[in-house]
């Protein structure tokens, strides 16, 4: 899998792929006056939902967050729900 990060402005889009096509991609905005990434939207396409492919976005915009000093809030409700059940992500973690 591949990760490739698209950077535009105070925005971007993660995208995950396989060596054939594109498994799904996470899009994010960035606030740098408040330090914070704000995680609008995930998305897994229909071929791959069930494997765990979002949970790999989640943490490659973790990761992302973390290399750059953010707080992360997840605006879209599953990856809300998802950093809710990870027990590494206190020191980032936004709930509001």
């Amino acid at each position: 899998m591949n990760y490739h990060n698209e950077k535009s402005g105070n925005g971007g889009v993660i995208t995950l792929s396989n060596d054939a096509e594109e498994v799904g991609r996470l899009t994010y905005t960035i606030f740098p006056e408040q330090d914070r990434m704000v995680i609008s939207y995930v998305l897994v396409h229909r071929q791959f939902e069930g494997r765990g492919m979002g949970k790999y976005l989640i943490e490659e915009a973790l990761k992302y967050a973390r290399d750059n000093n953010w707080k992360v809030y997840p605006h879209c409700s599953y990856a809300r729900s998802v950093m809710n059940r990870m027990n590494d992500v206190e020191d980032i973690l936004l709930h509001r």
